[in-house]
């Protein structure tokens, strides 16, 4: 694995906006001792205000929190500190929001659950290096699931206009929304 450094001078700090408090503590707690000087912030207000007032050197932001969208954060930021380094992170990986969080300024993307080592590669990770594969890749049904999942709150968790755009039967789709995520 290639964990070569993108020197950015002395600077190592680091924004860290997630909504989950449990997550937030171990990952803050995990990027100090890799030498990070932490930041935390639990809403996209207060990760825009961070990021508006001392835009930090790297960022790892969650894509969906309680009052709004991580890309928020990651446009904030971005619009101060060009250079900084983000990953936007998400229980729901699906290719779009991938696409929309890099065209935004995002240096990568990793979905949950990411510990600290999958954090500091993709922070520190050269850009002209292409990620290695993952080790434990979702299962097809996995992605069949999140795709699924993903629509169904693109229709506002209407099930019959989700039954719809999935060319599937309404009760069918009920079904799978009430069974739990595959592994």
């Amino acid at each position: 694995m290639n964990t070569e450094a993108v020197d950015l001078g002395e600077d190592k700090s680091l924004l860290l906006v997630d909504d989950d408090e449990a997550f937030l503590r171990r990952l803050a707690k995990a990027m100090e001792k890799r030498g990070f000087e932490v930041e935390m912030a639990g809403s996209v207000a207060a990760g825009k205000a961070i990021a508006t007032a001392r835009p930090p050197a790297y960022a790892v932001v969650d894509l969906r929190l309680e009052d709004g969208n991580g890309l928020d954060v990651v446009e904030t930021l971005r619009a101060r500190r060009p250079e900084s380094r983000i990953v936007v992170l998400t229980g729901y990986g699906a290719i779009a929001t991938a696409v929309a969080a890099v065209k935004i300024g995002a240096t990568d993307y990793l979905a949950k659950p990411a510990d600290a080592t999958d954090v500091t590669n993709a922070l520190l990770a050269r850009p002209d290096t292409l990620p290695p594969p993952p080790e434990n890749p979702m299962s097809a049904d996995r992605v069949r699931w999140e795709h699924i999942q993903r629509v169904y709150e693109l229709c506002d968790r209407n099930v019959s206009e989700t039954a719809r755009r999935l060319s599937m039967h309404r009760r069918t789709l009920q079904r799978i929304l009430a069974k739990r995520s595959p592994r």
